[in-house]
C-alpha cells in the first residue's frame, strides 16, 4: 500500500489518505471547467486512477497555457498525466475552473510536493 492523493471535483476538494488508509489532511482545489473558450472544447480533468510520475519546484510552470506559449505559473507541480497536474494557485475558486489541472492552494502544493506525494503516488480523480 502507498498513499493516495484523491481529488472530487463535484465538492472541490481533495483528500491525502496515507498507506494505512487514514485521511491525514484535506483541502480546497479547483478542477478543469466545462468549456474553455480560447480551445473551445471541455477541460474537465478527466476521471480515473493515475500515478504521479513527474514533479517540479516553485518554479514550475505550464508549456501550454496560456496559449500560445505557456507561462502560467504552477508552483510544485505534480504531473499525473502527459497534461494534467496538481499544482499551487492563488486562484482556487469553489467551482472548476482550469484547463484541466487540479489547483490546490499554495502552502497545500508545498506540502504535498514535499510531505506526501512521491513519485508512483496514486492519484484518483472522481468523475463529474
Amino acid at each position: 500500500l502507498a498513499n493516495t492523493f484523491v481529488f472530487n471535483p463535484r465538492t472541490h476538494s481533495w483528500s491525502a489518505i496515507s498507506d494505512s488508509g487514514e485521511v491525514v489532511r484535506t483541502g480546497r482545489a479547483s478542477g478543469g471547467r466545462g468549456y474553455c473558450p480560447d480551445i473551445k472544447r471541455s477541460c474537465r480533468t478527466p476521471g480515473g486512477v493515475y500515478h504521479v510520475w513527474s514533479k517540479g519546484a516553485a518554479s514550475c510552470k505550464s508549456s501550454r497555457y496560456p496559449k500560445p506559449r505557456g507561462g502560467a505559473p504552477m508552483p510544485y507541480c505534480m504531473f499525473f498525466s502527459k497534461y494534467y497536474a496538481i499544482h499551487g494557485s492563488n486562484d482556487v475558486p469553489n467551482h472548476n475552473a482550469s484547463h484541466g489541472c487540479v489547483r490546490v492552494t499554495p502552502s497545500d502544493a508545498h506540502w504535498l510536493s514535499h510531505q506526501f506525494i512521491r513519485i508512483g503516488t496514486k492519484v484518483i480523480v472522481k468523475p463529474y
